[in-house]
């Protein structure tokens, strides 16, 4: 069972958790603005780095949020598409992050303490452009996140 496939009383999403019309900037075609996704989107927001779905629940529900788990994954997911979150694997685990959508960017992240900085890289861009096209490939995209120690972190040794 993936964890969309969880079942939670509070996941109901009915008429009254749409949100007016003037509210639905961050709903896309076929993702409807609801309260929940809402509630999701600003406490991803006030996240300082990555998050799992798990953490982020465990946040709302501190907050006395009813959203459950499973609405979390799927607002998450939703929000990734978009290009809304950015989204890290770390020992097999999905994390998340919010970034303004449209920015191509990397990141470095402490493995300590998870902080992390969005960076642009012109060098980067460029050789990876340069080495798909010496590959015959077009429309290449890419990631790049770079794991080290923050300055806090090494200044604590």
């Amino acid at each position: 069972m993936t964890p969309t496939d969880a079942t939670d009383a509070t996941d109901a999403t009915d008429a009254t958790d749409a949100l007016p019309a003037a509210d639905t900037a961050d709903a896309t075609p076929h993702k409807r603005a609801t309260r929940q996704r809402g509630a999701v989107r600003e406490a991803l927001d006030a996240t300082e780095g990555f998050v799992s779905a798990q953490g982020l629940h465990a946040r709302l529900r501190d907050t006395g949020s009813t959203i459950g788990l499973a609405t979390v994954y799927r607002a998450l997911g939703g929000l990734a598409d978009e290009g809304a979150a950015d989204v890290l694997q770390q020992d097999g685990e999905t994390l998340y992050r919010a970034c303004t959508p449209g920015t191509h960017h990397h990141h470095l992240i402490c493995r300590t303490c998870g902080t992390t900085v969005e960076i642009e890289a012109d060098e980067v861009e460029s050789w990876a452009q340069r080495v798909a096209a010496e590959h015959g490939f077009t429309r290449a995209n890419h990631v790049v996140d770079v794991f080290g120690e923050c300055a806090a972190c090494s200044a604590r040794r």
